[in-house]
């Protein structure tokens, strides 16, 4: 499978690296006599995310180990799962972390990537100590990446602009190597922490015989998709991380919409998918990049993931209908009732204008509250799709039921003097504002029908 044979072609960059590096440095590891130091490497001048001007050899690199790579802001391909494959890394080496090893991710696109737009960015993924983010002068960067074995001449077939490729170093010792930037963390690492000064920290664990290996070794497709595409932003019964828990999402999102959006994200993006948009704008603009999955791979990962989420349901003692009947707790629906009311508004006037884009956002924040805002997102959906008033209605009074349905069982607040009503005539219920009857299904016909409900419903069916 096509991902099989990337790992391969990593695999072989980084041998190709280290014969490079052979031909260039004249070893691998040098001895401190030989090493290139400032012979070899640019000393140009960086500014950091925090707008501070650094030499490149003299105070990033000199007598440190470090982890090099590029990106650009703006990347909807690798970029974003390089930088949060390198978050997993970091975490994993800890206190080290800024100490005695340094991340530098420098930036391609100087022009639009300022200090401010790179700190930002850098906040986005929770870059800590010792990983600084870098922008200078176009030519320098050029510099720095030919001589790091880094640069990509401009390509129009891939639209990345980029290979998100990792060169890992140890100036002091003179051992470099180049690796995906999206390689298993726990092997980036082993190899930045372990392998580039294993001579002071040579590990004490005994080692294991091969005589006590499995027998058999058995691959789950979709788990090494999950592992090398997915981990670094998301969970699967764990809670959010970068970008959502991906528990029940089998179930709670249409598996053909799934697998449209693993395969192009941006595609679907672009087309104002109402879900795709509200979970960018939730995850604070961390997008789901492309990933060069095919419709194959979407299957094995939603089959992966469902299944992950199946053992964890059964394992905490809770079926997927208890789970999804667990009452919500501090959810904010403000973003729901507000382009709510605004619909309702308009219908009341017998007027059709802008329900649609308040429909779409209504669906698209339905979406992140799980199977419970399900009922919500289907009648926005449909309102959507309203041609006329008349089924604009229908689909308005089937997304009140599911609104005050959701409301009464969760517990969460409509808001200041929103108030539910009701319509004897036609039998339906309204979320409005103030105590004048604003009847949005007869409109100007009888906006005034009906009354103001002084219980809520027990239940809208």
């Amino acid at each position: 499978m096509r991902w099989m044979i990337r790992g391969a072609a990593a695999t072989a960059a980084s041998v190709l690296l280290a014969v490079w590096m052979v031909a260039a440095f004249g070893s691998v590891r040098a001895s401190a006599d030989s090493r290139p130091g400032a012979a070899y490497f640019p000393n140009v001048t960086l500014t950091t995310q925090d707008g501070v001007d650094v030499r490149f050899y003299d105070d990033l690199v000199k007598g440190k180990i470090v982890a090099v790579n590029l990106i650009y802001t703006t990347c909807k391909y690798a970029c974003p799962l390089e930088t949060a494959r390198l978050a997993q890394v970091a975490r994993l080496l800890g206190p080290r972390m800024g100490r005695d090893i340094f991340f530098y991710s420098i930036s391609i696109d100087p022009e639009v990537d300022t200090p401010a737009v790179l700190k930002e960015y850098a906040q986005k993924y929770g870059a800590g100590p010792g990983w600084t983010f870098l922008t200078g002068k176009k030519e320098d960067i050029e510099q720095i990446s030919r001589k790091l074995g880094l640069y990509s001449a401009p390509n129009p077939a891939n639209p990345d602009g980029h290979t998100p490729n990792l060169v890992i170093g140890n100036e002091a010792t003179g051992q470099w190597m180049r690796n995906s930037a999206t390689d298993n963390p726990k092997f980036l690492a082993t190899t930045i922490g372990d392998w580039l000064d294993s001579w002071q920290t040579k590990s004490t664990t005994a080692t294991v015989s091969y005589a006590e290996a499995p027998t058999r070794l058995t691959l789950d497709p979709g788990q090494y998709i999950f592992k090398n595409h997915c981990a670094a932003c998301h969970t699967v019964g764990r809670g959010d991380h970068l970008g959502p828990d991906l528990q029940g999402v089998a179930a709670t999102r249409d598996r053909e919409w799934l697998t449209r959006f693993i395969v192009s994200p941006e595609t679907v993006r672009a087309s104002g998918d109402p879900i795709a948009l509200a979970l960018r704008a939730k995850y604070k603009q961390v997008v789901m990049p492309s990933l060069d999955l095919g419709p194959v791979d979407a299957a094995l990962l939603i089959d992966y993931i469902d299944k992950e989420t199946r053992a964890a349901r059964a394992t905490a003692g809770t079926s997927d209908t208890t789970a999804a009947a667990a009452p919500a707790t501090n959810v904010n629906l403000t973003p729901i009732v507000e382009p709510y009311l605004r619909i309702q508004r308009a219908l009341n006037v017998d007027a059709v204008a802008g329900i649609k884009g308040d429909a779409g956002r209504i669906a698209g924040h339905a979406a992140t509250l799980g199977t419970k805002g399900a009922a919500m997102q289907t009648a926005a959906a449909d309102l959507q799709q309203a041609a006329d008033l008349t089924a604009a209605r229908t689909a308005f009074a089937r997304l009140s039921d599911a609104l005050i349905q959701y409301a009464r069982e969760s517990g969460a607040a409509l808001g200041d003097e929103v108030k539910v009503a009701y319509c004897p005539m036609v039998q339906k219920y309204w979320l409005q504002k103030g105590d004048t009857i604003q009847n949005p299904f007869y409109g100007k016909q009888m906006s005034d029908c009906g009354r103001i409900a002084t219980t809520s419903p027990s239940s809208t069916k």
